[in-house]
């Protein structure tokens, strides 16, 4: 079974709103389920996995919940590059480059526009 050492970074989750303390202005399929936190931060104590333990955030802040993973990896991106978002970006920087403002703007990585 996995465990941590205390100051290991966790994240843990817990209900914050059942489905009848819920708000009746929501989906139905969104009403169904319960209003569930997941956060992450330093285990105040011995934890494993399934158990409720304490934590302190980033913030400072104490918050106890049942252990979902033990060093969690960052889970999100940004997608596919979108290639009219790029020549825009492009486009952009030849119009600054372009002006007379005194600011300096950093290189483009000798990347030109329209290119």
């Amino acid at each position: 079974m996995s465990t941590a050492a205390q100051r290991h970074w966790v994240e843990i989750g817990f209900v914050i709103l059942e489905p009848h303390e819920r708000t009746g202005h929501l989906p139905e399929d969104t009403k169904r389920v319960p209003y569930y936190c997941r956060l992450k931060g330093f285990v105040t104590e011995e934890p494993r996995v399934g158990e409720v333990v304490e934590v302190e955030t980033l913030l400072g802040r104490r918050v106890s919940g049942e252990v979902l993973g033990l060093n969690p990896p960052f889970s999100h991106d940004f997608g596919e590059p979108v290639p009219e978002l790029i020549e825009a970006g492009l486009q952009a920087r030849a119009i600054l480059d372009g002006l007379d403002t005194g600011a300096t703007m950093p290189s483009s990585g000798g990347v030109e526009a329209g290119q």
